[in-house]
This record gives structure tokens, C-alpha cells and sequence, in this order.
């Protein structure tokens, strides 16, 4: 309401893309209904979970599935747990599960840890996480609900399966950004790179 006492304008519509006039720096953001001109663009659309892409994970999402620690961690009361990957957010959302889990297991790709020293000290200190190093998910199992995980071990090929109920993935986020490709410089990952 404040905003709109000093002229904001609320457009609820889906931008499909953004074109830029060359001449005059001018953008015109292409929505499914229209399209609106404007001097400046803030683009605020936010990222969304890199998944795994792994047999199992999309048919049990929500059913022991999940990208969210504090979200769905308090479903997982004395249960075991996976997470699955090893930088800082991983991590940290491991210690936190240690509070409902009685046991959580981080699955991770290489021998060490990407997360800050001050992170790993105090994860290496808690007694409830074991870390399964070299290791990543090939399927998540269940009927109905998780029951377990696939593994294999990227050095020796040796496959496994860990009873486990509740798999936790924080292997990186995605940028909502496909629609300015060719407009912005992005990296890689489809970030977009700033202050160049």
C-alpha cells in the first residue's frame, strides 16, 4: 500500500522475455498479455534447488524427500537421515537435522569438505553425523515413502544401498534466469555477473 501511494504500478502477468533497444538503453520486458517499457530493470526472480536428477527423488519429494532442513526436519524425529552434499549449506542443514535425527549420514562426492574450516570443525565435532566421502546417490528408494539410498562410490565403482528415512538435497541453487541470456553477461550456472 505504501508503495503504491508513491506510484507503484502492480502488473500480475508471466515476462517472457526481455529485449533491449541498443540505440536508447530502453527495455522492453515481454509479458504472456502485453509487455511494459521501462529506463531500469531490477531483476529479482529468485533461484530454485539444483536437484539430482536421480530414479526416485521426483516420485518422493514430500513423502521423505526434501530441499529444506528447517522446513521438513521436525518429520524426521529419531529417525535416520541423509544429506547430500558438502558445502556450507549442506553442512550447516546437517547440524540442524542433528536435533531430530538420531543419526544423519552427509553423502558427499569428494574426501573433504567444500564448506568453510569453522563449519567443518563443529560438524566434525557432533556425534550424531557420519560422512560418507567419495560417494554420490544413484536412486532414492521407496514404495510410498524414502526407505533408502542407492550409493556408489566414485572411486572403486562399488555399489551399496543405506537404509535411511528422510533424504536431504543441497547440491546448489539454479538461477531463474534462461529469459536474459544474450541480454546481461551470466556465467555458467546462469548467474548473473556483476560490477564487470
Amino acid at each position: 500500500d505504501q508503495a503504491r501511494r508513491f506510484g507503484l504500478n502492480i502488473v500480475k502477468d508471466t515476462a517472457v522475455s526481455v529485449e533491449v533497444n541498443p540505440d536508447t538503453g530502453e527495455k522492453l520486458i515481454r509479458l504472456k498479455d502485453g509487455g511494459i517499457r521501462c529506463k531500469a530493470l531490477i531483476v529479482a526472480t529468485g533461484a530454485h534447488e539444483r536437484k539430482l536428477g536421480v530414479e526416485g527423488e521426483g516420485k518422493l519429494r514430500g513423502k521423505g524427500v526434501s530441499y529444506c532442513a528447517t522446513c521438513d526436519g521436525a518429520f524426521f524425529e529419531d529417525c535416520v537421515i541423509s544429506v547430500v552434499g558438502g558445502g556450507d549449506m549442506a553442512v550447516e542443514e546437517a547440524m540442524y537435522l542433528t536435533r531430530f535425527g538420531r543419526e544423519v549420514n552427509v553423502i558427499h562426492r569428494r574426501n573433504e569438505l567444500r564448506a568453510t574450516k569453522v563449519i567443518q570443525e563443529r560438524a566434525f565435532g557432533n556425534p550424531k553425523i557420519r560422512f560418507v566421502w567419495d560417494t554420490v546417490v544413484t536412486s532414492i528408494n521407496g514404495d510410498e515413502l524414502v526407505e533408502s539410498v542407492t550409493l556408489k562410490n566414485v572411486k572403486s565403482g562399488e555399489i551399496s544401498e543405506m537404509a535411511t528415512d528422510g533424504v536431504f538435497i543441497f547440491v546448489g541453487t539454479l538461477p531463474r534466469s534462461k529469459f536474459l541470456n544474450g541480454i546481461v553477461p551470466l556465467d555458467k550456472d546462469g548467474f548473473v555477473i556483476v560490477n564487470t
